[in-house]
């Protein structure tokens, strides 16, 4: 997953002094220009607001995201003050309101823990601690059971195995038919040891050959043999799909009665800058109508027109 396929791109030619002062005067005096601040901070890249973060601390002597906030309200401010954060520390930030709020938000996990690749969930679980105090792995147990929290436990290690390992595909496919179709029962360990500790290209392997010996995707096999929260992570594993994963995410997010916005969020948010171009073609061919359109229909104000400069386009 290239950074190429984002929607936002680092902005050519950067001054991170000259966005500060531009910001600034958008939010001094009467007034704030909030269609100069959602143009300016939507068109650049994490680590480039995170420049204009420091310019602005050193041209002022202020926290810009204190300052965003005190200025913007709604949907908007959420929207934007995730645009803030580095993001590792968004990720952890997402993690930790989802275990430690009231009940746990388990979507949140499994999109999370699903979709990082190994070096993120290390740099996650660095900024967890260094925020938070405690062990994401920690915090993960004492919220979660089962199946379900061993899988979540493995994924939060951010070890899984590197590259196609051939000599084992076949035999992994076959294990999991063994697992599954095979036997009345199912043995859920065998599926959270192959999908929880192999590589994304080694279990695109594992899947084809799957496909062959048991005459059906291992999408439905998971359907058939597991359930509830278990069922859902896997399926977030099933990493043909990882835009795919997305583009439904996103989807049911505004087709609810009342819109998801934290949702809706998070996911324009974290895939902006890492594959909106695949979530949006995907979405496109699966529903039939663009995500900039479903976006236009489904909200408004200046919090629409922000979510639109992240979606980067019709299609």
């Amino acid at each position: 997953m290239s950074a190429t396929r984002g929607s936002v791109k680092p902005f050519v030619n950067f001054n991170a002094k000259h966005d500060a002062e531009v910001l600034r005067k958008a939010m001094k005096g009467i007034g704030t220009d909030e269609d100069v601040i959602l143009m300016l901070l939507a068109a650049r890249s994490n680590a480039q607001r995170q420049e204009i973060k420091a310019a602005y601390k050193q041209a002022f002597g202020k926290d810009l995201v204190k300052d965003l906030r005190s200025e913007l309200g709604g949907k908007l401010e959420d929207l934007i003050v995730a645009l803030m954060f580095p993001s590792t520390i968004y990720d952890a930030h997402e993690l930790h309101k989802a275990i430690k709020g009231v009940g746990t938000e388990d979507e949140v996990l499994i999109e999370i823990l699903a979709s990082r690749t190994c070096d993120e969930m290390k740099d996650i679980a660095k900024a967890y601690k260094k925020e938070y105090g405690s062990k994401l792995e920690k915090d993960i147990m004492g919220d979660t059971s089962g199946h379900y929290q061993r899988l979540l436990v493995i994924l939060a290690q951010g070890n899984k195995e590197e590259g196609v390992d051939e000599s084992k595909v076949e035999k992994d496919a076959k294990e999991l038919f063994a697992a599954g179709e095979e036997k009345s029962g199912t043995d859920e360990d065998k599926f959270i040891n192959i999908l929880g500790n192999r590589s994304a290209e080694h279990l695109r392997k594992v899947f084809d050959a799957y496909k062959k010996i048991a005459g059906c995707d291992i999408e439905e096999s998971i359907k058939d043999e597991c359930t509830g929260n278990l069922e859902a992570l896997l399926l977030a594993l099933n990493v043909q799909k990882v835009p795919g994963y997305f583009a439904e995410s996103v989807r049911e997010s505004m087709r609810r009665a009342g819109t998801d916005d934290e949702t809706l969020i998070r996911i324009m948010v974290s895939r902006s800058e890492r594959d909106m171009l695949d979530v949006r073609a995907i979405y496109k061919k699966k529903y039939g109508e663009s995500l900039y359109n479903t976006i236009q229909e489904d909200s408004e104000g200046d919090y629409q027109k922000a979510l639109l400069y992240l979606c980067g386009g019709n299609d």
